[in-house]
Parts: structure tokens; sequence; C-alpha cells
């Protein structure tokens, strides 16, 4: 059977499906999506930082997940590795092996840049000086000594800029004003992996403290200038400014402080004037909110305060505290007395009513106090108060066959606080305390002689880079002719959250006899803490565990221990710490939650 060969002629419509098919697939390979971009051969855990910046640094991650066209991928692709070296050069790597690779499935890519960081750029050379009078300063002579990167050491950008820019900061914080560069130079040879660092600072004249110029519209001249505590013409320093805006912050006047230094203004002998410019805060505050505690049931409080009465200063303050349990009133008075730093005049009345399930106390006190600054790390309140107090426990559930007992005291009391820590919101180094010494004789408004010493010591030990050890300690005793006479607010108690966790407040000490056993309050005190908290990763969340014991005692001491673990928050507003502990004295005893914010000093 013969066979034939048949040609074919293209229809009309053929050249144009061909074409059409060709430039199908011509466009189906110029299209492409990156979905992932790895970084290969960098530590995760030492090297984060770079790789932060590689990532940071690279065009790529821009487009993760979005159709490129293939010019604009080739672009991006071309690129990587020059954006990934320019990223490492911060960190002292400026002769580093980069690779990238792109993987294509489809139109999907996945990019792997392989990194090799090669030798780190090391100082080979440094000249690193302060010229004219600084060369003497004590603490910009530290900052030199302090500098990095340092010969022998990797030249790393950042930490370089840090250094410089701390001694630059110093000598504008201690009066250099007119302080320049006269060499600032570093120079990279990156053949050699060396970097050779000129750096010069000619420091001029330090300046001096000039006059201070307040500007206000209301109080009386010369009202502020006791906080003034330097000298004029002394050293520029501008912790002195920072320890005016402090003073005037305290005084709760004002709601823009503004102070400005005039090195411009500053006249032959380098004296720079100071302009304090202050607004005026809102004169009258209105406070007001719910309560509710464990002991003292549900209630409200209010307050009304006068920020200022008058041009000279004057404040007055009143609080109530009603609570189902539990009330109380305090009014107070305060008086500018600047002669001390942050000093005042105060006189106070409070009245005081606790009706509980074991105890019927209502108080009257008065007082009148001078407070001030010792010295940088000192603190002190000197008072003179007078107390009457009113009392009785029950028996069984009634107060009917309760006699009352009642005390007046006249006593002066001295109180001084220590402070000397790293961060007073959050403390990791240091030690801060209190001690309060009082004392009252009977026939010179007394009912009793008797004289009350109480100390509270805290240190703060750093752990690591974040964590921290917090050792706690407080002791009291009273000496007095008559034990009965001492109203319970001046005697000691023991359990609760500031005291020994693991109890509840007031149940560590002398009781009535059973079946109520409440508690009376001791003569003495002693309490022991320590705690460690961890912070992880450094960051504001971390875990406490802690151990407690101590005892308010008349005689013999009976230790009672708590131990417990918590959770902590450095919020903005101050630390927040959640506590559950439990008594070991008592294994049978429930658990006690306690809830703290702010900081303890």
């Amino acid at each position: 059977m013969a066979r034939y060969a048949v040609a074919m002629q293209p229809t009309k419509f053929a050249l144009p499906l061909m074409f059409l098919s060709l430039a199908t697939v011509s466009v189906a390979h110029a299209r492409g999506t990156i979905e992932k971009v790895d970084i290969k051969g960098l530590d995760k855990g030492d090297d984060a930082e770079m790789i932060e910046n590689i990532e940071v640094s690279l065009s790529l991650y821009d487009t993760i997940g979005k159709v490129q066209g293939e010019s604009r991928l080739e672009y991006l692709l071309s690129q990587a590795e020059r954006q990934t070296r320019e990223a490492l050069e911060p960190f002292g790597y400026y002769n580093p092996t980069i690779t990238v690779e792109s993987p294509r499935e489809g139109e999907n890519l996945r990019v792997v840049i392989q990194v090799e960081k090669g030798p780190p750029t090391v100082v080979r050379r440094e000249h690193i000086d302060i010229t004219g009078p600084a060369q003497l300063d004590q603490y910009l002579q530290e900052d030199l000594e302090n500098f990095k990167p340092r010969k022998g050491q990797r030249f790393e950008h950042t930490e370089y800029e840090a250094s410089k820019i701390r001694v630059t900061r110093r000598l504008a914080e201690r009066g250099y004003f007119d302080a320049d560069f006269t060499q600032r130079q570093v120079q990279i040879t990156r053949a050699e992996n060396a970097a050779d660092v000129d750096l010069t600072w000619d420091s001029g004249r330090r300046y001096n403290m000039g006059e201070i110029r307040f500007h206000q519209d209301y109080f009386v001249d010369k009202l502020f200038d006791p906080l003034v505590y330097w000298d004029e013409g002394s050293y520029f320093h501008e912790g002195k400014l920072d320890r005016l805006r402090e003073s005037l912050t305290k005084l709760d006047y004002f709601s823009v402080i503004d102070i400005q230094p005039r090195p411009d203004q500053a006249d032959e002998n380098g004296d720079v004037p100071v302009d304090v410019n202050l607004t005026r805060a809102k004169r009258t505050i209105y406070t007001a909110g719910l309560s509710y505690g464990s002991e003292s049931g549900a209630g409200v409080r209010g307050g009304l305060e006068r920020r200022f009465l008058n041009s000279r200063g004057h404040k007055m303050n009143t609080q109530l505290d009603y609570a189902q349990k539990r009330k109380s009133l305090v009014t107070s008075y305060r008086i500018p007395g600047f002669a001390w730093l942050d000093g005042w005049y105060a006189f106070t009345a409070s009245a005081y009513d606790e009706q509980t399930d074991y105890i019927d106390l209502r108080n009257f006190k008065l007082s009148a106090s001078r407070s001030g600054e010792i010295n940088e790390y000192w603190t002190a309140i000197a008072s003179i108060n007078a107390l009457r107090e009113r009392w009785r426990y029950a028996s069984g559930t009634e107060f009917t066959d309760a006699v009352y007992n009642t005390s007046t005291l006249v006593y002066p009391q001295l109180v001084a606080d220590y402070v000397n820590v790293d961060d007073e919101m959050f403390p990791r180094r240091g030690i801060s305390g209190s001690a309060t010494l009082r004392g009252g004789v009977e026939g010179a408004g007394s009912d009793t002689s008797f004289v009350q010493a109480n100390m509270v010591l805290r240190w703060y030990v750093p752990i690591g880079e974040s964590d921290r050890l917090i050792l706690r300690g407080e002791g009291g005793t009273t000496w007095t002719s008559d034990l009965v006479a001492m109203p319970p607010s001046l005697r000691f108690f023991a359990g609760g959250d500031r005291s020994i966790r693991g109890y509840a407040f007031r149940e560590v000490g002398p009781r009535t006899a059973p079946p109520d056993k409440y508690a009376l309050g001791a003569k003495n005190l002693v309490v022991g803490s320590a705690e460690y908290e961890h912070y992880f990763k450094g960051g504001p969340w971390g875990a406490a565990v802690f151990v407690d014991t101590g005892s308010a005692f008349d005689n013999t001491i009976d230790l009672h221990t708590g131990v417990g673990f918590g959770v902590r928050w450095k919020s903005p507003v101050g630390p927040v710490r959640v506590d559950i502990a439990h008594g070991l004295n008592n294994p049978d005893s429930q658990f006690q939650l306690y809830l703290n914010i702010g900081a303890d000093l």
C-alpha cells in the first residue's frame, strides 16, 4: 500500500498562536518570588547583632513573598554581597568571604548567603588625647583610660563612637563649652586588617557657675535661692543643675521646669548665667478612689491637696481613708525650710480608728517636724509628737467585758534615711537603710518612760548581667518602765509582705490567751531575709526565690521562717512584685499571696 506525505500549510492563526506560546514561556521564567533568605556561617548567639545588621541592610528582606521581575531579582541578588560586606564592617570585619546562592523551584527562590567573617581588623596604633586644662581633669582622664577599642582590640565602630560621644558629653557636662576636635581620623588598611586611630580634643577653658536667674510670676523673690547649694564662681557642672531640677520637681509647684545654661553670655571671668524658667502647676489636686484590704475591708479614699497656699510656698494636704474596719484622717501643713536642702517644717494632725474582730482602737496624734537633706546620702526628720491612744481586746466575739486601756505619750523622734545605690528605681548595687529613735519620760507629758530604737538595712548585690541578690535585716527594741502603757501603735509586730512572708499580717509574736490568740505586739523585733531575682534574657520579666525568718517577742525569741517564690516585672511605674509564700513552722498553714508596686528602699 502506497504511502503519501502530505505537506500541511499553516493557517492564518498558527503563527500568532506560536508566538503567544513562546511569550508565555518567557514571562513564566521572567518572574520570581523570594520565599526565604538564610544567613549561614554566623553564630546565632555570639554573632546575633551582626546577623540583625545584615538583615536590616539587605534589600532582599523587603521583597520576601512579593513577585519580582527578572531584572529586579538580578539587581537585588547582585547587591546582596556588597550589602552584607558593608553590614559586617561596623563590627571590625573588613575582609569577609561571602557567597550568594539562589536556587529556584519554579517561580520560588530561596536565597542562601554564606558568610565567613575572616580575620578581624584590630587597632594597630592609637593616639587619643585631650589638650588644654582638661588634661588635669580626673574624670576626663578616666574616660580616656576607659576609651575603647584600645591597641590590639577589634575595631568596632559602635564601641568607638560610644567612647567618643562619652568624652564629648563629659567635656560639656564639666563646663568645657569651647571644646572641639583638633584631630579626628581613623585609617583602615584592609590588606593588613589594621586600624590606626588619631583622636584629639582641645578642651579650651573651663567655665564657672554664674548667676541663677529664676523666671516665675507668683512666688516671693529669693524663695528658691537656698536650693542653689553651690557658690557662684565655682566650676560649672551639669550635675549641679540636675540636682536643682530634682529639688524643684520635689516641690510639686511647677508643671514645666526648663533650665538653660547660657555660655554665650559668659562674662570675662567665665561665669555662665543659668536661666530657670518655671511654669506653675494647677494649684489644687482632688483625689478619690476605692480600696480593699483583707484586714480593713472595703472602703473609699479621698484627698484634697493645695500645692501652694500663698506666694511663700506653704502647702496643705488632707487625706481620708474610710474603710469598714479601719478609718483614718490626716491633715498636714508644710512651710518651706530650705536652709536644709529640700527641707520642710511640717505640722500634722491625725486621727485613726480600728474596729476589727479582736481590737477596738482609736488614737489622735499631733506632730511638729523639721526635715531635710544632710548630704548626698543622708536625709533626716526630727519631730516632737503627742499621742493619745485608747484600745481594748475582744474576748470571744464580744467587747462587752473588755476594759479600755489608755495611754498618753509626748516624745521626740529622730528618723534618718540612708540611700547609696546605683539606681533608686531598680537598685542592683548598693546599700539603703533607715533608723528611728524615739523616747519619752514619765511625768513630762507621758504615762510611762520609754526609749525605742528600730533599724532597717538592705544590701543589693549584682549577679551576672541583670540578676541581683537582696539581703534585708531589721531589728528593734523597746526599753520601758511599763509595757502595758505602751500603745499598740508603738509596739513591734511581725508577719506580712514587708516582714516575714509566709505568715499573715501581724501573725508572728505574742498573742492573747486561747481561744482568741490575737496579736498583742512586742518589745523586740528581729527579721532577716535573703532573696534572689533572675531576669530572663536581661528583660523586664523575672522570677524570684526567697527565705524570710524572724520574730516579734518580749523576752524569748521564737523564730518563724517562711519560703516562697514570685514573679517580677520592671514596669514603667516601677517594679511590680507578686509573691507566694508558706510558713514552715506550721505545715498546715495557708499559703500567702502578696502584691507590691514600686521601689522598696
